[in-house]
């Protein structure tokens, strides 16, 4: 059952390429599918974009290793979306009008700054590659439980090697046309799961009641909980705020919106998306099922597999592995492209071959998106797991600190462009420093007011630092009347217009 619907979304990732054909010679039509996704693939892409294979392995697992604290993501998904309504549209609007592909193209434009461009092209690259990297969780948990590797040290990951292969083939042939019809069948595959999940498991462990009663003691004696600790209300609420704004500005989620064929598109799946929200908040309570179905290891990466296969029948325990592992490779898809169109038009067309012609823009986008997939596989073949997640830590903060040059941008000119650009420097080492000083254990970090400490996520300190940094010397720099650059947008470009839109 996994092999088969495996094989079925691999072909349907390389015949995506005819659909809804355009030049995949230039890179508007491969890395954005030519801007012309409705509301229905729009959906459907976003959504596999957003909630990956990571999310469903990772988050029961923290539900099951601590309790409530793990809900955080359930609030941070519906907190997102809102935040979505407000800033993408109006991102669509002024990346269409001007031809951008990313949000470094965005800045470049809206503050003539090469330099703070060039930031958020390196942040969002440094960020994506540890999330794709963690995409491949998700794989080989499925593989390990399925008992699906080979043997030796050369043939141990060839089967996670083999399927990252054919997505890296796939997505160098069809570009973001793949992940966006495979997204279907990964929704599909994700939801059946998901429902079949919820009656059958609850069912088999005698119901909620004792699902909850179970898990409570079991989670009191490791020092968890299964209702959240006053204690813990600023941690959750500054996880939950900060992953949303976190989220829309990573590549991934930039290139899935940029997809679309209107800014009135990305509003109607802004009000949509949240019945993913729904899904997730079930996927969460896995981990209190496995808690109860007496589920035990060390690796938390293996908790839902292990679910599954203990309670569902063979078939089915395939259906629900080839669910996350489709789910891991149209997010990882767009991760790539999106990286790959970071590096060839902030960095490549920028520094290296400024007359570059559109071909050898999209030649070398296609290449780069293939030289990442290798980098993602580096991380989980030769480097210990820790590393990759630790740099998955250090991801979420560093790319919270583009928001002042992008978000705030979207809205207003008043900062500096130089401001912008310290206060990213500053908001990026004091969230690693922050990272060090609780050695990548933890995304939270105690502030210590007197005798008052405060426990949060250590992106928020951060980028609030930022954002202070960045108002104190645009007040400077404005003062002293250095020059802000030229502005190549205008007012207009960011009206979102309520043209209509398809599917």
């Amino acid at each position: 059952m996994f092999l088969l619907l495996f094989l079925f979304a691999t072909v349907v990732g390389f015949r995506s390429g005819r659909w809804r054909r355009g030049d995949l010679n230039l890179l508007d039509e491969w890395g954005l599918g030519g801007r012309r996704f409705g509301t229905i693939i729009t959906w459907f892409l976003l959504g596999g974009d957003l909630y990956t294979a990571y999310t469903f392995i990772a988050v029961p697992a923290l539900v099951f290793g601590a309790g409530a604290m793990g809900f955080f993501a359930v609030p941070y998904t519906i907190v997102v979306f809102p935040i979505m309504y407000l800033v993408m549209p109006r991102l669509w609007a002024v990346s269409k009008k001007n031809n951008y592909v990313t949000t470094a193209d965005f800045v470049r434009g809206r503050y003539q700054s090469r330099g703070l461009a060039l930031a958020v092209a390196i942040t969002g690259i440094l960020a994506t590659m540890p999330y794709i990297a963690l995409q491949l969780v998700g794989i080989q948990a499925v593989l390990t439980v399925m008992g699906i590797t080979g043997k030796g040290i050369l043939l141990h990951d060839l089967p996670l090697i083999i399927a990252f292969a054919v997505l890296a083939i796939y997505t160098f042939v069809s570009g973001l046309r793949a992940p966006a019809l495979t997204a279907i069948i990964k929704d599909v595959l994700v939801y059946i799961t998901i429902i079949v999940a919820i009656v059958l498991i609850s069912s088999n462990l005698g119901g909620f009641g004792h699902i909850f009663q179970v898990a409570g003691k079991a989670l009191a004696a490791k020092k968890g909980a299964l209702i959240l600790s006053p204690k813990l209300d600023l941690a959750f609420a500054t996880l939950a705020i900060g992953s949303a704004f976190a989220l829309l500005l990573y590549p991934h989620v930039v290139t899935g919106t940029l997809a679309a064929k209107s800014a009135r598109t990305v509003q109607r799946n802004a009000a949509l998306l949240p019945l993913y929200s729904i899904a997730l908040a079930f996927i969460a309570l896995l981990g209190y099922m496995a808690i109860a179905a007496g589920i035990h290891t060390k690796v938390t990466s293996l908790v839902v597999p292990l679910l599954f296969l203990k309670e569902f029948p063979a078939w089915f325990a395939g259906f629900a592995f080839a669910a996350i592992a489709i789910g891991a490779l149209v997010p990882a898809s767009i991760m790539s492209i999106a990286a790959a169109n970071l590096f060839t038009r902030n960095i490549y067309r920028e520094y290296f071959v400024k007359d570059c012609t559109p071909k050898q823009e999209a030649d070398v986008a296609k290449i780069v998106s293939l030289v990442v997939k290798a980098g993602a596989v580096f991380f989980v073949v030769v480097l210990p797991l820790t590393y990759a997640i630790n740099l998955q830590l250090l991801g979420g903060m560093w790319i919270l600190q583009t928001m002042p040059a992008i978000m705030f941008a979207l809205y207003t000119r008043w900062f500096h462009r130089t401001a912008l650009l310290i206060g990213w420097l500053v908001g990026m080492v004091l969230g690693t420093g922050m990272a060090l000083a609780e050695h990548f254990k933890s995304s939270l970090f105690p502030f210590h007011l007197g005798s008052t400490v405060l426990l949060a996520y250590a992106g928020v300190y951060a980028v609030l630092v930022n954002i202070v940094v960045a108002v104190v010397l645009t007040w400077v720099f404005n003062a002293m009347k250095l020059s802000k650059g030229e502005d190549e947008t205008t007012q207009k470009d960011y009206q979102v217009h309520q043209e209509a839109s398809g599917s």
